[in-house]
């Protein structure tokens, strides 16, 4: 890449937080300076289709091609990771162009079909080239659990998404480097992986690069890995819009949730909770801990936080006991939780959670995300900074204690009327209940009371949403002085959600 030409391409743009980056800042063969160039460029989608063996696979076919232990997988990198390369097929067509940084210098990885095996009841004749086929990610192992085994930790493949597990985890919840249109009334934009870059591993770290390309913007990943008992990771985005942007979403997270408690009904199976998050958890600008339940609605529902320099969100596996799902093969009691903590002042905007119908556990139907109050203006630059934690432990609420259990019911002698509770781990020593909703909606007889045998406190309340097709409702436990004992429970109520009044 020409200097000249670089320079040109950056002349004029705005970085996060005020700081303008130069040239200067970018090291030579930075992905960075891919990623800013390629913004000037026509949009060029993949259309070259998959040809043999990768084309025309079904699940089956698909699983069963597998990297070559030394070749594709396996790979050494450093004294505490390994790498493998990932096949084409299925829902995975792009290619992606992935390169190591080594001693001796940047190395592509070259990519062949003879790089992989092949199950033999789905294939024949495998042959030496196929043309348009490439790496579609990668996946990176370390001694997570046992120092003689590798575990997977990290897997990058399929549009910008990845993800992560620490010790005793099971995948669940996704990340993506940047969301657009997310829950918008026009069809949603995958901007996708083009180019991966491994850099030489320093001890239990590493580092990766990954350029993303799409119609509305070209986008640079940097990611620091430090895998443990929770999996950390220090990531800084680098948005490059194309066109001016207003539904983009921030450091996203992509989760499922089918059933749980509050309406177990809409899936008839034997698994009391079938999710991999139930709850999204904010700490606002304002001090705040929002406690938001997830649900499965019956249509698109979309729920903004407003706020002003966040400073935490995350989606929460909260249910962690294997009786919670009894379900010995899913594993969703060792699914992780994921949390974002914005480094940096991120301004003005607001958390947005997307809710989406869905009937089987199969599809990501939860969406969650940072949207900034004002669009991204094209030829600009917006750099977004932040830690992603990957962890099974509680949300952090500071000194507030979790909410245990939701639950709600018909109160059948006054029908209208439909009953929550809220259980809090903490006792209910001169507390009081605040509850409240949306105008036309009613809250009545809200008390507490300490559950017996358990150092926890009982929130109750009647709601009446009169006429209102849909009602927020919101609760909190304040001590005797209004100081908070427990975080701001949220709740959308719908029919769909809650089975009626």
């Amino acid at each position: 890449m020409k200097r000249r030409v670089f320079l040109k391409s950056s002349a004029a743009f705005l970085a996060f937080s005020g700081q303008l980056v130069t040239a200067q800042d970018v090291p030579d063969l930075s992905l960075l300076e891919v990623a800013r160039v390629l913004r000037d460029q026509p949009y060029a989608a993949n259309t070259t289709p998959l040809s043999a063996p990768f084309a025309d696979l079904d699940y089956d076919a698909f699983r069963g091609i597998r990297p070559i232990d030394g070749v594709t997988a396996n790979l050494p990198h450093g004294d505490r990771f390994a790498v493998d390369l990932l096949p084409p097929g299925l829902y995975f067509p792009d290619p992606v162009k992935i390169d190591r940084m080594t001693q001796g210098g940047l190395q592509e990885i070259a990519f062949s079909p003879k790089a992989f095996t092949y199950e033999p009841r789905y294939f024949d004749d495998i042959p030496e080239t196929s043309p348009g086929a490439g790496f579609t990610g990668m996946r990176l192992r370390y001694p997570l659990n046992k120092a003689d085994h590798m575990d997977e930790v990290l897997v990058m493949q399929g549009a910008s998404y990845f993800r992560a597990i620490g010790q005793a985890m099971a995948y669940g919840l996704s990340a993506r480097t940047v969301a657009v249109g997310t829950g918008g009334p026009t069809p949603e934009e995958f901007p996708r992986f083009v180019h991966l870059r491994l850099h030489p591993a320093d001890g239990d770290a590493v580092r990766l690069e990954g350029v993303i390309d799409s119609p509305s913007l070209t986008g640079h990943l940097d990611l620091t890995l430090y895998p443990g008992r929770n999996t950390e990771m220090e990531i800084s985005t680098t948005i490059f819009p194309r066109v001016d942007i207003a539904d983009v979403g921030i450091a996203p997270l992509t989760s499922m949730y089918l059933k749980g408690p509050m309406l177990s009904a809409v899936s008839d199976d034997f698994r009391p909770r079938v999710h991999d998050s139930d709850v999204l958890v904010v700490q606002n600008g304002a001090g705040e801990y929002l406690w938001r339940p997830i649900a499965n609605p019956r249509g698109v529902e979309t729920s903004a936080f407003a706020d002003v320099s966040p400073k935490a969100f995350g989606l929460y596996q909260t249910a962690r006991q294997y009786e919670d799902f009894q379900d010995t093969e899913a594993r969703y009691h060792d699914r992780p939780s994921a949390t974002v903590t914005p480094q940096g002042d991120w301004g003005a905007g607001a958390v947005m959670l997307i809710e989406l119908p869905t009937g089987d556990e199969f599809m990501d139907n939860i969406v969650a995300f940072w949207r900034p109050q004002e669009p991204l203006v094209a030829g600009r630059e917006y750099r977004f900074d932040y830690r992603l934690t990957w962890t099974l432990d509680l949300p952090d609420l500071g000194d507030l204690p979790t909410i245990v259990q939701v639950r709600s019911g018909r109160e059948h002698d006054r029908p209208g009327y439909r009953r929550f509770v809220i259980d809090v781990a903490t006792p209910a020593q001169e507390t009081m209940l605040v509850a409240s909703a949306s105008d036309g909606a009613e809250v009545t007889g809200a008390s507490t009371f300490p559950l017996p045998g358990q150092d926890a406190t009982r929130m109750t309340f009647l709601f009446s949403p009169g006429d209102l097709e849909a009602a927020e409702i919101r609760v909190s436990l304040r001590g005797a002085d209004g100081t908070p004992r427990s975080p701001v429970w949220l709740h959308r109520w719908t029919p769909a959600r809650d089975g009626g009044v």
